[in-house]
Formats: structure tokens, C-alpha cells, sequence
């Protein structure tokens, strides 16, 4: 009992604490940020990519909006389509150009201020970089894809006027603006601090207690055939239904010694591409087709699915590559 005791006071409680109070202040400055206009900045770089892409101007709007609101960002889109500006290939580039502007809108709302506490700066750091790095690699093969397969004549297209975009500045003063940052600071970590405490709680005592690796020694050919420590197939599983739940079990792991920086990342990297395949059936099909309607929205699918599972794969094997 007095080990259980000095164990969640000695290495529980200040993980806890720790994680909590950046999780509140990040989340609390991403907010303001957000309110204050920042996405704009990000969002400015969508006009070069709609040029060489043979695009109309106009869709950057779309793109900037999705950097805000990805709903909001694939109804301009759809407009866009429905009133004949777009062609089916070219709203295909546009949604696939459109994703590392959607990334760039969680790095300001989870990424930033929720999964990079919880994992450390360095490990943080890693996986938010490979995943950005993806997002870019998927939009810079929407542009490819966009100058070899559109035209000029894609470009010169019409886009309704009626059309404007979202996200910009909230107009309401910075008071009130920094007392709902803070309201949706305490509300998040609120929401999450029981899950850190129970979860951190529990892997510290099975780390305490048994030898995780050798645990999951059952599961060596699965860890084999990626290259990651057998001790990644239960963090694998964890992140598959959750990844805040993820990145909490896999902290105090690195922190132990069982992943290096590198595996670390790259184990939520592959349970990226598990939790993708779930998460494609429970929402991402019936958002794309409430979007589009089934026919073409399978096809937003298909091809969403395709470039990120490829691009994570090549992100993983860079990883786990490098010297």
C-alpha cells in the first residue's frame, strides 16, 4: 500500500499536475489565437497553391475556410460544384489541396495545446511534425495532380460571388475574448484530467509491475513486420479507440525507456492509420456524403484514404529508417 501511495505521489501526481496546467494554458492561447485572427496567417498560402494547380482564385476562400471550419471549407467547395465552377476532377484536387490547411486548424485546437504536453517536447514535436509533413505531402500531390490533370480553362471558370469565406478575426472585444479562452481552458481540462490521472495511474503500476515487452511478446510478428517494439501493439490498440488516451499511455513508456523519440512517433503514426480506418466508418463517410451525396462523396473517400494511408506509410519507414 505505502508503494502504491509513493508511486502516485512520487510519479502520478506530478505527471498529472504537470500535463493539466500546459494543457490549460495551450488550450487557453490557441483559443485567443483563433479568435484574434491567426488562422489567416496560415490560410494566406493557399493562393499560390491554387495557381499552379489550375484552380480558380476563388477556391483559396474555400481553403482558407477550412482552415477554420472543415465543414464550412467543404460546403464552399460543394457550392462551388453544384453551381458548375468545379468539374468532379477538379473538386477531387481542391478537397485533396484543402488538407493540410484542415491539419493546420488542430494543430492551433489539439495538437499545440493537448498532445504535445502530454507527450513531451521532443516526442511532440516529432509526431506533430511527421503528421504536418503528410498533410503537405497529400496537398502538394493535390497540386500535381491539379497542373497534370486541369487546364487553363479549370482557371478561368466562374466561381459564385455569393460565396465568402469564414474564419477571420472575431470582432467582440479582447476581454471577452480572453475570458471564453479561458472558460474553454478549464472546460477541456476538466475533460480530460480524470482521464490522465486513471490512465497514467494505471500504466504506472503496470510498469511498476510487470515487463510490458514481454507482455506483448505475442504480438512480436506484428511488431516485427513494422520494425516497432512488441510493446507498441497495446499502444497501437489504446490509440486506435482514442488518441488522447494514446498519447497518455505511451508518455510514461518513453519516458521508461521502452520507445525511443523516433518508434514513439512512429507507433502513433500507425495507429493513425488504424484509427483512420475506423474512424472512416463511423464519420468520415457520412460526413463526405452528406457533403456530396454518395456517389461522389465515395469517391472523396476512396481518394482521402488512399493518399493518407500511402503517406503515412512512407512517414513511418523515414522514421524508423533514419539513422
Amino acid at each position: 500500500m505505502q508503494g502504491l501511495l509513493d508511486l502516485v505521489l512520487g510519479t502520478v501526481l506530478p505527471r498529472v499536475a504537470t500535463i493539466a496546467l500546459l494543457i490549460a494554458a495551450g488550450v487557453a492561447l490557441a483559443n485567443l489565437l483563433v479568435g484574434l485572427g491567426a488562422v489567416r496567417a496560415i490560410a494566406g498560402l493557399s493562393t499560390p497553391l491554387t495557381r499552379p494547380a489550375n484552380l480558380p482564385e476563388e477556391v483559396g476562400t474555400a481553403i482558407l475556410t477550412t482552415t477554420a471550419s472543415t465543414t464550412a471549407g467543404y460546403g464552399m467547395l460543394a457550392e462551388f460544384r453544384e453551381s458548375g465552377a468545379l468539374d468532379d476532377r477538379a473538386t477531387l484536387v481542391a478537397v485533396t489541396i484543402n488538407t493540410f490547411f484542415g491539419f493546420a486548424q488542430h494543430v492551433f485546437t489539439f495538437y499545440a495545446p493537448v498532445l504535445i504536453p502530454i507527450l513531451g517536447p521532443e516526442v511532440g514535436l516529432l509526431y506533430v511534425g511527421a503528421r504536418a509533413a503528410v498533410a503537405l505531402a497529400i496537398t502538394c500531390t493535390g497540386v500535381l495532380a491539379g497542373a497534370l490533370l486541369l487546364d487553363e480553362r479549370d482557371a478561368a471558370a466562374a466561381v459564385p460571388s455569393a460565396v465568402e469565406a469564414d474564419g477571420g478575426a472575431d470582432d467582440r472585444p479582447r476581454v471577452d475574448l480572453l475570458r471564453d479562452a479561458l472558460a474553454s481552458a478549464l472546460a477541456k481540462t476538466r475533460d480530460i484530467l480524470p482521464r490522465l490521472a486513471v490512465i497514467y495511474t494505471a500504466v504506472a503500476l503496470l510498469t511498476a509491475r510487470y515487463d510490458l515487452a514481454a507482455v506483448a511478446g505475442a504480438a512480436d510478428p506484428l511488431a516485427d513486420l513494422v520494425g516497432l517494439p512488441a510493446a507498441a501493439v497495446p499502444v497501437i490498440a489504446v490509440f486506435t479507440l482514442d488518441t488522447t488516451n494514446g498519447a497518455i499511455v505511451l508518455a510514461p513508456l518513453v519516458e521508461d525507456g521502452l520507445f525511443t523519440p523516433r518508434t514513439a512517433a512512429a507507433t502513433m503514426l500507425v495507429g493513425g492509420i488504424v484509427s483512420f480506418t475506423v474512424s472512416t466508418f463511423k464519420r468520415s463517410i457520412p460526413f463526405q456524403y452528406g457533403i456530396w451525396g454518395a456517389e461522389f462523396g465515395s469517391k472523396v473517400v476512396l481518394v482521402n484514404t488512399a493518399l493518407k494511408v500511402f503517406w503515412i506509410a512512407v512517414a513511418v519507414a523515414l522514421l524508423l529508417a533514419w539513422p
